[in-house]
């Protein structure tokens, strides 16, 4: 993305001023010039993809209204209801500052942005906070890391995706969160002290499956979902919650007692992958303080190598080293494992993730932000996309 950013004096080091707005813009500027410093820092250490070039900001995080800035609009995201709008001679999108400012065509100053109170606008003296975003988010600087500000906008691209307690992996084509990319959202709320925000979807989760992936149009259940229900459940309660009682029941159906020992077995992403089910539903099972009498058998299996959270030593060398830029997070997670550093963002500014030809992806939704989206068959921001850059960054 293009910006025209507006030139400041220097003399000697030091900046001059003239008002208190210029000494705003000044810093936004010094703020936005420092994320593009970042990003070029961080696209020569790692990788980069190309996505459609197209000026927008999501508004919205945690369980606030979804609101949409593009071309002067600002709009209710989910309904496309224009809420307010001006004549834009320039503006200027600092989405590490979850900020947008406006210069209209009366040469009238306008500032929309979000912090951890709500979404609010600023139009000359007058502040405006926008209906249904006045609820508390933390939205740490992450000041001590190299790449704080990318942080900043992976975290957004999390937390702009929990549409009323539930975490989906993009809310313009997918209405139901999917357990895998939840619990890996959990992991980044844990870590920012946002955690609470999915609590009512998990407390009121009735079923070890999410039902998501299908095959001919019958859901499957996903044997990885075992472990990342109980993961997600130990934030918020016990084994005497009614569902764990439920997963308990169903491990007999998944189990496995051969050569490996007791280990599970079943279709995650229409293949099988025992060695990642059992990862999680270890990892799940001591989440929750609970007997684990599992083992993780020693075979080849290609998803193994994206559960890095632990058990890294049971892993049989397999071919999946393979970049698939349709699928990101696959890479991210895989980086994360070996170390690697092959995996893109995106090479614009926002947002810096993103999923393409997802079977169960309805993209007809992101005509709301622009047509091309739709025809290429892309969602951003991606939510397990950001989490994996997020959680490879902290790691680092």
């Amino acid at each position: 993305m293009k910006y025209k950013i507006i030139s400041v004096i220097l003399f000697t080091g030091v900046f001059f001023t003239f008002s208190t707005n210029s000494c705003k813009q000044s810093r936004d500027e010094d703020l936005y010039s420092l994320y593009q410093q970042q990003l070029s820092e961080f696209r020569e250490e790692f990788s980069v993809a190309d996505l459609p070039e197209v000026r927008f900001f999501l508004f919205g995080m945690g369980n606030r209204t979804k609101l949409l800035y593009k071309n002067g609009q600002l709009m209710n995201a989910l309904t496309g209801e224009v809420l307010y709008e001006w004549k834009v001679r320039n503006d200027m999108i600092i989405p590490n500052e979850y900020r947008v400012d406006i210069l209209t065509g009366s040469l009238k100053k306008v500032s929309v942005y979000e912090n951890e109170s709500g979404v609010y606008i600023k139009e000359d003296r007058k502040l405006i906070s926008v209906d249904g975003t006045d609820s508390f988010i933390q939205l740490p600087d992450f000041q001590d890391h190299k790449y704080s500000e990318i942080l900043k906008v992976l975290h957004q691209e999390i937390l702009i995706n929990i549409v009323d307690s539930r975490p989906v992996p993009n809310f313009f084509v997918y209405q139901t969160p999917w357990r895998r990319d939840a619990a890996m959202m959990a992991m980044c709320l844990n870590k920012t002290g946002n955690i609470d925000l999915i609590r009512d979807w998990v407390l009121n989760l009735d079923d070890p499956y999410d039902h998501n992936n299908k095959s001919d149009g019958i859901p499957e259940n996903e044997t990885d979902n075992l472990g990342q229900t109980l993961f997600l459940l130990s934030f918020f309660t016990n084994r005497n919650h009614h569902l764990v009682k439920q997963i308990l029941n169903e491990l007999p159906s998944v189990e496995m007692n051969n050569e490996y020992g007791i280990y599970i077995s079943g279709r995650s992403d229409f293949a099988n992958v025992p060695v990642y089910q059992t990862k999680w539903l270890k990892f799940g099972l001591h989440s929750m303080n609970m007997e684990d009498p599992y083992n993780i058998p020693f075979i080849e299996d290609n998803y193994s190598s994206l559960f890095w959270m632990d058990y890294r030593d049971h892993y049989v060398k397999v071919n999946d080293e393979w970049r698939d830029d349709n699928y990101p997070y696959i890479g991210w997670a895989r980086d994360h494992f070996y170390g690697t550093k092959l995996s893109p963002v995106s090479d614009e500014d926002y947002p810096l993730t993103w999923e393409t030809l997802a079977s169960q992806a309805n993209y007809e939704g992101m005509r709301m932000v622009d047509s091309i989206y739709t025809n290429q068959k892309t969602s951003v921001p991606h939510t397990w996309h950001a989490a994996e850059v997020f959680l490879y960054l902290l790691d680092q």
